[in-house]
């Protein structure tokens, strides 16, 4: 799957790691004891959006590999041909990047990396 990974569109890779990236979040909160689905919910809306995943790609850009960072960089240079609303276009682009990888392990099977990025990325956001 590798090769038909690799030729995939940036925003296809991003598009699986969009729910790669939520389901990640629902586990990490009702892992954390949040009963209260209202609660669940507000603490995803914080962590699940262009901000806070803008954020955490900052936070764990030093630590990935070229071809990690090559597939964050077409990620975030791909053009929805939309454009985003009440948020900036940087963090829009950050975040796709983001979503990018995450599709792009997930989709090789790359579930330990997924979760050691994910380690790291939730510390920063929780300010661990």
């Amino acid at each position: 799957m590798t090769n038909k990974v690799n030729l995939m569109s940036p925003g296809h890779l991003a598009y699986v790691g969009d729910s790669v990236y939520e389901l990640l979040v629902r586990n990490y909160l009702v892992n954390q004891g949040i009963y209260p689905l209202n609660k669940v919910h507000k603490n995803a809306v914080r962590l699940v959006n262009a901000a806070a995943q803008a954020r955490g790609l900052r936070a764990i850009e030093d630590k990935l590999e070229d071809k990690e960072k090559a597939i964050v960089r077409r990620g975030r240079n791909f053009n929805s041909g939309s454009s985003p609303r009440n948020m900036k276009i940087a963090d829009y682009r950050l975040s796709t990047g983001l979503e990018a990888l995450f599709g792009y392990l997930y989709l090789n099977g790359n579930y330990d990396r997924i979760k050691e990025l994910w380690s790291l990325l939730i510390k920063e956001l929780e300010g661990e």
